[in-house]
């Protein structure tokens, strides 16, 4: 075991805020490829990205949620891909510390280890002399192409008891990659599906789903460092948030650069920035950029400060988690949809980065846990004194 000096915010920030040249080279490259180039991978990992959420006592940082989402929206405001697939990294490896020491032994030996994962059940288990068999398939695995591990889920079934939904970590090289990632947005992600053929799971790298959802809360959480001393849930939500914010600020920045150059066709208007329709589209989606952030911050804080103090959390806390991430990504969206539409008709070539920018944030709004109408039906349920219609809380 290793321990590290753990960088501030600031600093984390600053390496990935002065990488944002070689992330909008490389972005394009990775829209074509549908995947991250090399490049992009080894630079991430000599900033300190993949070992934000690794334990102090494997070299890692133990960063708090305010700290990815700071991160994730530097990265998000040069590339899209880039952002969303360094924050899917940080769930499962989050997930790979409620594992037996003997296992984050193996996973986190692994110098910048990454880990890809999923939370669909979309695979089944079997016991089997000494662990579990696993059949099925996964799809939306970003990331899978430069990971080491999988986080997989499956439905257990046989034994004595009902079937339950298992986690598990298995070592990407175990599994068969489909390349089937032919998508409108988010292309550089390299989100493949993944496939187990009676795939031999040991005892030790699988837990049962619901004690991961609970995290280590209540008095398990006493010990724990603090960044585990929270409902997956809440984490997961906090640590993918900060993309889209950071989408938003993109959008913002480059409509702007490209403004002083711009008329309104077959109007007066001779420059764009003249026009009093610009002016307000260009103060609307900067007020709803603002009021993104305000939701990104109120989910980080309340996630850090409830982990910092162990606190308990209740269920609407924990739906409101999930309500400002979808609020986040919805006021994100809007955003950029205001400036794509106020970019003319020459924001339809590839070279303008708008158009990419409104493709990764509408495909990031359809992610099953991030979009905005469920989550806050889910909110309003909680608040309406109904019990959840979900584990994923």
């Amino acid at each position: 075991m290793t321990t590290t000096d753990t960088p501030r915010r600031e600093e984390i920030v600053a390496r990935v805020t002065d990488l944002a040249p070689l992330l909008r080279k490389n972005g394009v490259q990775a829209e074509r490829d549908r995947r991250l180039p090399d490049e992009t991978i080894e630079a991430l990992a000599d900033a300190g990205v993949f070992k934000l959420r690794v334990p102090k006592r494997f070299g890692g940082y133990e960063a708090d949620t305010r700290t990815l989402a700071d991160v994730a929206t530097a990265l998000g405001r040069a590339d899209g891909a880039t952002a969303w697939t360094a924050s899917v990294y940080w769930i499962p490896t989050w997930m790979a510390g409620l594992f037996p020491e003997a296992v984050q032994e193996e996973v986190f030996s692994t110098p910048n280890v990454r880990i890809c994962g999923t939370l669909s059940p979309s695979a089944m288990a079997v016991p089997a002399d000494g662990g579990i068999v696993v059949n099925g398939k996964w799809g939306f695995i970003s990331g899978a192409l430069h990971s080491h591990w999988q986080e997989i889920i499956a439905v257990l079934v046989g034994g004595d008891g009902p079937p339950m939904p298992v986690m598990a970590l298995v070592p990407t090289s175990e599994l068969q990659i489909v390349d089937d990632w032919h998508t409108s947005g988010l292309r550089g992600t390299g989100s493949v599906s993944t496939v187990a053929q009676d795939l031999f799971v040991p005892a030790e790298r699988f837990l049962p789903l619901p004690v991961v959802l609970q995290g280590r809360t209540g008095p398990d959480a006493a010990g724990a460092p603090a960044m585990y001393r929270a409902p997956l849930l809440p984490v997961a939500s906090a640590s993918s948030v900060g993309t889209v914010l950071g989408l938003a600020r993109a959008a913002g920045e480059t409509f702007l650069e490209r403004l002083p150059e711009r008329k309104i066709t077959y109007t007066g208007y001779e420059k764009q920035a003249e026009a009093p329709l610009t002016h307000r589209q260009v103060a609307e989606a900067e007020l709803k950029t603002d009021e993104a952030e305000f939701h990104v911050h109120r989910l980080t804080a309340q996630v850090d400060d409830k982990s910092a103090g162990g606190q308990p959390w209740s269920l609407a806390e924990r739906a409101r988690a999930r309500a400002d991430l979808g609020a986040a990504c919805r006021l994100a969206r809007e955003a950029v949809g205001i400036l794509a539409g106020a970019s003319g008709g020459s924001s339809l070539y590839d070279d303008v980065p708008i158009q990419r920018i409104a493709r990764d944030v509408q495909a990031v709004n359809l992610h099953a846990l991030m979009n905005p109408d469920t989550n806050t039906e889910l909110y309003g349920r909680i608040l309406c004194g109904l019990e959840p219609d979900t584990l994923y809380l």
